[in-house]
């Protein structure tokens, strides 16, 4: 999720934001809300559901959405990206080109300098939610058959805020406390 979220991000997930859900059965009991494009989305993996994932909506119910040069359309239209700058915050992905995506509220998004993009086109089916990383060429989302397209059941919650960063070993990092999850 580079830019947005790097290696050493605590988070707080809101649980509540997309429903009340019974422990250990899962079974949504209260409706408190729909997912949203461009929401920041923890879930469970579908291919292992002891592992949860942090990826960016995209795809609604129904939505066609198709990745073609690391550039995204939803329903035939495509998203809005501007070049921002060149990402100086390491990692490993110093150099690499940014852009503003205009998908719910405007993010970040990255292209990492030495990956291929990765092509994707289908129709999200009902019950099913579509998730992209923000740094686009290297992530491993919704367009590979690992994670593949998430069904609503393992939505966990929305991610809201970072509450520290500590990459062990070293000090935490005090800047990125209290951020808002964009």
């Amino acid at each position: 999720m580079m830019p947005n979220l790097v290696d050493g991000d605590f988070i707080f997930v809101s649980k509540f934001a997309y429903g009340l859900r019974l422990p250990i059965i899962n079974t949504k009991v209260l409706s408190t809300g729909e997912p949203h494009r461009g929401d920041v989305v923890v879930f469970r993996l579908p291919a292992d559901p002891s592992v949860h994932y942090i990826k960016r909506l995209i795809g609604l119910p129904g939505d066609h959405v198709a990745v073609r040069n690391n550039r995204l359309s939803i329903n035939g239209s495509p998203i809005p990206l501007a070049p921002a700058r060149i990402y100086s915050g390491g990692y490993g992905f110093s150099g690499s080109r940014l852009g503003l995506e205009q998908l719910g509220d405007g993010h970040l998004v990255m292209f990492a300098a030495d990956r291929r993009a990765t092509d994707f086109d289908a129709i999200v089916p009902a019950g099913h939610y579509f998730f992209m990383g923000d740094n686009r060429n290297d992530s491993q989302d919704s367009r590979f058959p690992r994670v593949g397209l998430v069904p609503e059941a393992n939505l966990v919650g929305r991610a809201t805020r970072i509450w520290m960063n500590w990459k062990f070993p070293g000090w935490p990092h005090l800047n990125r406390i209290g951020m808002a999850i964009r």
